[in-house]
């Protein structure tokens, strides 16, 4: 029998599982239908912050149109503060297929209820 925080974990993995999924695929819609309305997100490629669905869709259409980033997740786990870390291999291609980079990185999600509220990024352990 597992545990409500471990049911939770588990709910909360399969959701960025399908964001992930979601984002390389171009689907917008539905990677945002995983966020919270008013989610704040880092702009990875000008610094700062986008904050709501609008704001992310305006900053990925405008991302995809420089650029072709693709992430994929390679770990899960909790983060002491009760957030969710992921370990992403993170490829950015030019439009003509150059990868300008290929890293591992960390994003950690933090929740609202059973969306995901806030993201950031740091490198990796």
């Amino acid at each position: 029998m597992t545990s409500a925080s471990e049911d939770r974990f588990q709910r909360r993995q399969a959701l960025l599982e399908r964001t992930y999924l979601a984002f390389n695929v171009r689907d917008l819609d539905g990677a945002l239908a995983a966020m919270h309305p008013a989610v704040i997100w880092p702009n990875g490629m000008e610094g700062g912050v986008v904050r709501g669905h609008e704001g992310i869709r305006q900053y990925w259409t405008r991302q995809w149109t420089m650029i072709d980033p693709q992430v994929d997740p390679v770990g899960f786990r909790k983060d002491p503060d009760g957030r969710v870390a992921v370990r992403v291999h993170q490829v950015i291609r030019n439009l003509t297929g150059q990868v300008l980079m290929d890293r591992i990185v960390e994003h950690v999600y933090a929740f609202k209820g059973e969306l995901i509220d806030a993201m950031e990024i740091r490198d990796a352990p």
